[in-house]
């Protein structure tokens, strides 16, 4: 808001140093410039509500649980990733995230699956899952703010997100089998 007051401040200035000019070309340079000037002025500004837009949305939750091979049950809260611009935007901007909370991305049907890092904050696990949600592949911290492509390894349906090292910390590992109440919904159980 204070900017925007600022600019109607000097913009009001401007308009009472045109008003003196009687010379119609010289006036109509000025008006030129003042027009310029508040294309400048707000264009940053709109610029500025759009980016902070798209710095956050909304997801549904459920809880979802990994059990190990080891017998150890581990319960998660995630958000649902599940249409195309939830899937898009994942856990992009965010700064921080609970021990226990990740999203899971439901990508509708089973295929192969490239992820990145752009404009996310936070290290990642991944744990790419098959339609019965078994992890068939997992990619442990990956790097904040990186646009290297990370593959599902194969054709996958779902890919869980948790904070980087919980992988490492749980002991998950491929052949864990994931369960939750959209995975369940796709298996007719």
């Amino acid at each position: 808001m204070t900017t925007i007051a600022t600019y109607l401040n000097m913009v009001l200035v401007m308009v009472e140093y045109i008003k003196p000019f009687k010379n119609k070309y010289l006036c109509a340079i000025k008006s030129a410039i003042l027009a310029l000037f508040l294309v400048g002025a707000i264009a940053p500004s709109s610029f500025a509500a759009q980016t902070a837009g798209q710095q956050s949305m909304a997801f549904d939750s459920e809880p979802l649980s990994i059990a190990s091979s080891k017998g150890q049950t581990h319960k998660f809260t995630v958000e649902l990733a599940l249409t195309p611009a939830q899937l898009e935007f994942g856990l992009m901007y965010r700064d921080k995230m609970p021990a226990d909370h990740g999203m899971l991305f439901d990508f509708g049907t089973t295929r192969p699956v490239m992820m990145w890092m752009k404009n996310t904050e936070l290290p990642l696990d991944m744990l790419f899952l098959d339609q019965k949600g078994v992890v068939t592949h997992i990619q442990e911290n990956a790097v904040p703010y990186s646009e290297a492509i990370i593959s599902s390894g194969g054709p996958v349906a779902y890919v869980i997100e948790l904070n980087g090292g919980i992988v490492r910390k749980l002991g998950l590992a491929v052949g864990d089998t994931v369960t939750s109440a959209t995975i369940s919904a796709k298996l007719g159980k």
